[in-house]
């Protein structure tokens, strides 16, 4: 049985205006396939994608019913029990948002693959619980991650124009190039001053003035509902998580000291550690590893906030040196393996190794090795070796 107050909601939702924009994501997705599934971080725009998709007009809005697991009319209720009526009547898309609040969803979203004739995209904000079941849904659900917006995605909202995403060897290759040809067509250093504010997220579009304060409810509720919930975290250490978050905000990159950061935040290192992992696949913060090799083994991980606008959210005078490697992590992640390195900074790839620097960064630690660059900051264009920080935003 469809409650009808969830009946309501969903012609609501479907009658609701959508941004124009669509996301790198929308045109990598196979929208043949009966079972998929987007996850990603709260606040990155998996709801509107799968409207976006919803409003088409492939599908009548009469056959599609969007269902979010987290609205009080799902409460008690199966998404099993739900798609079985919206079958037999016809239905045709199940769009189910937020299914990390449906308990069991793993075992129900197989079952109704098998079982009915519907296509379903199903979506979590939290990848927490979603990657803990993907093992159930592995061979029936096609899933894709949907990441932070880009420096170019970011480009391309506020100025209305097209850029064409630059692949990682294109960047190394033919960067003066690149940002030449950007350059004649904006100021990029003034968009990329913007996104490391306020640009990671798309519901910058609702309102500059209030961004932060919703970044932080993101936070909070990422934190306090999410971990919480699905790994049962007592309520007193919850505080604990925050105080990581700030501590990572305030102070330069550094490889982590285990007995320094346990003892901050009065736990052990392996109740620590899984936290830590929980925060990661929560979408707020990169655990980067040592490079490949034996020495790697017992390395402890470099931790850096998600992206550069959740260091401007928690704390007043945030580490300029942990934004700029936010940034060029963040950026490169998806698509790329990114390890800390002890000749630079990273190593990309397990071949390109990177600094990180202002602009009067010298870069000699990078004297006589192959494939090492400088990534400047504050510069527009640079020279063989030495590239500008913005660029690595342009890639997906």
């Amino acid at each position: 049985m469809i409650p009808d107050i969830a009946r309501q909601a969903s012609a609501f939702i479907l009658s609701q205006p959508l941004p124009s924009y669509r996301r790198f994501l929308h045109g990598a997705i196979d929208f043949n396939e009966r079972l998929i599934g987007i996850k990603g971080a709260r606040g990155s725009g998996k709801t509107t994608l799968i409207l976006q998709y919803a409003r088409e007009g492939i599908i009548p809005l009469e056959k599609i019913l969007y269902v979010a697991c987290d609205h009080p009319a799902m409460a008690g209720r199966g998404i099993y029990e739900l798609a079985q009526t919206f079958y037999q009547e016809g239905g045709k898309l199940l769009l189910i948002d937020e299914v990390h609040k449906a308990k069991g969803f793993a075992s129900e979203l197989k079952a109704i693959r098998d079982t009915f004739g519907l296509q379903v995209i199903f979506s979590g904000s939290s990848a927490l619980r979603i990657e803990h079941e993907l093992a159930d849904l592995s061979r029936r659900a096609v899933v894709y991650e949907l990441p932070v917006l880009s420096l170019r995605e970011f480009m391309e909202i506020e100025t209305g124009q097209h850029f064409a995403p630059c692949s990682l060897d294109d960047i190394l290759t033919s960067h003066q190039a690149l940002t030449m040809a950007i350059g004649a067509r904006l100021r990029p250093i003034e968009y990329f001053r913007k996104y490391l504010h306020h640009g990671a997220y798309p519901f910058f579009l609702e309102s500059r003035q209030s961004y932060q304060q919703k970044l932080l409810e993101v936070v909070n509720l990422t934190i306090d509902s999410d971990l919480c919930g699905i790994y049962n975290i007592e309520p007193a250490k919850l505080d604990k998580l925050k105080k990581i978050l700030y501590m990572l905000c305030a102070t330069p990159p550094v490889e982590l000291n285990k007995s320094k950061l346990s003892s901050a935040v009065g736990t052990s290192w392996p109740t620590l550690s899984r936290y830590l992992e929980r925060m990661r696949a929560g979408g707020l913060l990169h655990s980067v590893r040592a490079g490949s090799g034996m020495r790697a083994v017992n390395k402890p991980d470099k931790l850096l906030l998600n992206n550069p606008n959740l260091f401007y959210a928690l704390c007043a005078a945030p580490s300029i040196g942990a934004i700029r490697e936010a940034f060029f992590v963040s950026q490169l992640s998806h698509g790329h393996q990114v390890h800390y390195h002890d000749r630079g900074d990273f190593i990309v790839d397990d071949h390109f190794i990177f600094e990180i620097g202002g602009a009067g960064k010298s870069g000699r630690q990078l004297d006589r090795q192959s494939n090492a660059y400088l990534v400047a900051d504050d510069i527009e264009t640079g020279s063989p070796n030495r590239i500008p920080l913005w660029l690595f935003g342009m890639g997906y």
